[in-house]
C-alpha cells in the first residue's frame, strides 16, 4: 500500500514539472520572409517574456501590472529590451513580440527578414505573477530551389552541360542521369559557392558523351531538408530541310511528365519569338499571328507526349534558325532545341531524302573495273596457250643453223675417200 502511494505522489509530481512545459516545435522559415517563434503561457499578470537563442538572452519584454488595456484603449505601460551580444546584434530591429498580445498569453517571437544566420534553437521563458513557463523552438531556414537551368556550353573547348541553381539554402546537391541510360561513367564537375547572404550557387558540367547525339541529359537538383526535388533535361540536334517542302522538327515529353505545359519558340541568332502553346491540361492551344500559317501540331499525338512542330512551305531567309521546344510542369522542365537549316533548290537537299546518285555513279564504276580485270585475265590465258607461229625470225634461224650443221657433217663423211684416192 505504500508503495502504491509513493509511486502515485511521483506521477503526480511528473505531470506537475511538466505541466508549464510546451513540447518542442519545429519551424521551417524562408529566407527574406519573417518567421515566427510561437509561444504560448497561461496570463497571470506582470508578464516578462525572455527569449534566448543557445542558452543565450537575445530579447525581453516586460508589461507591469496594471498595465492592460482598458476600456478607453490606452495603452498599457511597457518596456522592452533586445540585449546587446553578438546573437542579439543579428537580430536588432527585426525580432519583436506583439505587446496586446502578450496579457493574453502570447508571447510570439516575430523575426523580419530571416536568414541562414537565424537557424537555431530558441528558448522562451515567461514569469507570471502566477508562475513560470518555458518553450523550446527549433529553427530551421530555407531558401527553396527557384529554378534549374540545363545549357549547351562550348566555352571549355569541348561540348558539356551546364546546369545550375542559384540562392539555395542548405547547400543542393545534384545527380546527372541520361535517357536512354548509358553504360559509360558519367564524372561531372561540380562547385558549391556560398555568397555573403550564406545563399548557394552550385554549378554542376558534364562533358557531351561522343558518338550519341540524341541522348536527352537529366539534371537534377536536390536539398537537404527533403523539399522538391527540381528536374531539367535537354536534348540537342541538327536538322535540315529544302525550301518548299514540308519539315517535322520532332520533340517528345519524358514519361515523367504527365499532361505538361509545352512552349515552343524561334530565334534567328538575334530575337527570339514565340511560335505557339499548348496546355496539356486543357489541350487548348495558341500561335502566334507570324507562324499561323507555317506551324501545326497533331491535336492527337500531342495529348500523349508528342509535341513535334509541323514547318510548312519553309523558306531559308525566314525559317532557318533555333526552334527550342520547352515541356514544363511544376519542379520539371524539358527542353529540346533544334539547329534547323532550310536549303535553297540545288543545295544540299532535304535531310529526310538525301541524294544517293554518288553511290550508284561508284558502284557501277567497280562494275567495270571487275569486267576489265576479268577480260584481261582471260586474254593473257588464252594467249599462253597459243603456239608460236614458223615464221618466227628467230625460229627459222634456229632450224638454218641446225640444216647447215647437219650438211656439213655429211660433207665430212666423204671428204676422206677423196683424200686418199688422191694421194694414191
Amino acid at each position: 500500500m505504500a508503495a502504491i502511494r509513493t509511486w502515485a505522489c511521483f506521477l503526480l509530481w511528473i505531470g506537475l514539472s511538466r505541466q508549464d512545459k510546451a513540447p518542442d516545435v519545429v519551424v521551417t522559415c524562408m529566407v527574406s520572409e519573417e518567421c515566427v517563434l510561437p509561444c504560448s503561457f497561461q496570463p497571470g499578470g506582470e508578464e516578462t517574456v525572455e527569449w534566448f537563442k543557445q542558452e543565450v538572452m537575445i530579447y525581453k519584454f516586460r508589461r507591469e501590472e496594471g498595465g492592460d488595456h482598458g476600456n478607453d484603449g490606452n495603452r498599457s505601460d511597457s518596456s522592452k529590451q533586445v540585449l546587446r551580444g553578438p546573437e542579439s546584434q543579428q537580430l536588432a530591429g527585426r525580432a519583436s513580440v506583439l505587446p496586446q498580445l502578450v496579457s493574453h498569453g502570447n508571447a510570439t517571437l516575430v523575426v523580419r527578414g530571416s536568414g541562414p544566420k537565424d537557424r537555431g534553437t530558441y528558448r522562451c521563458h515567461v514569469h507570471t505573477s502566477q508562475g513560470e513557463h518555458n518553450a523550446k523552438v527549433i529553427v530551421k531556414v530555407e531558401a527553396p530551389i527557384s529554378g534549374v537551368s540545363l545549357e549547351l556550353s562550348r566555352l571549355s573547348g569541348y561540348e558539356e552541360m551546364k546546369c545550375t541553381a542559384r540562392d539555395v539554402f542548405p547547400a543542393p546537391r545534384v545527380a546527372w542521369t541520361t535517357e536512354p541510360p548509358t553504360f559509360q561513367d558519367l564524372r561531372p564537375v561540380t562547385r558549391v559557392l556560398a555568397s555573403k547572404g550564406g545563399l548557394y550557387k552550385v554549378d554542376s558540367r558534364l562533358k557531351r558523351l561522343s558518338g550519341q547525339p540524341n541522348l536527352v541529359y537529366v539534371c537534377k537538383v536536390m536539398t537537404s531538408y527533403g523539399g522538391p526535388a527540381w528536374t531539367a533535361s535537354l536534348r540537342e540536334r541538327e536538322i535540315r530541310g529544302a525550301e518548299g517542302k514540308d519539315l517535322t522538327i520532332p520533340c517528345s515529353a519524358p514519361s515523367y511528365l504527365n499532361g505538361p505545359f509545352l512552349n515552343w519558340s524561334f530565334s534567328d541568332g538575334k530575337d527570339l519569338s514565340p511560335i505557339l502553346t499548348y496546355d496539356g491540361r486543357t489541350g487548348h492551344s495558341t500561335s502566334s499571328p507570324p507562324w499561323g500559317d507555317h506551324v501545326e501540331l497533331d491535336g492527337f499525338r500531342v495529348a500523349f507526349g508528342d509535341g513535334s512542330l509541323r514547318l510548312m512551305d519553309p523558306k531559308p531567309s525566314e525559317h532557318t534558325g533555333s526552334y527550342t521546344c520547352v515541356f514544363s510542369l511544376q519542379h520539371n522542365t524539358h527542353t529540346e532545341r533544334s539547329a534547323v537549316t532550310i536549303e535553297p533548290p540545288g543545295g544540299r537537299g532535304s535531310s529526310e531524302q538525301p541524294s544517293y546518285w554518288w553511290i550508284a555513279g561508284l558502284v557501277v564504276a567497280v562494275l567495270l573495273l571487275l569486267v576489265a580485270l576479268v577480260c584481261l585475265l582471260v586474254y593473257l590465258k588464252v594467249k599462253g596457250r597459243t603456239p608460236k607461229s614458223r615464221d618466227d625470225p628467230e625460229e627459222a634461224t634456229e632450224l638454218n643453223v641446225a640444216k647447215d650443221f647437219t650438211a656439213d657433217a655429211r660433207l665430212a663423211e666423204r671428204s676422206p675417200m677423196t683424200t686418199t684416192t688422191n694421194g694414191n
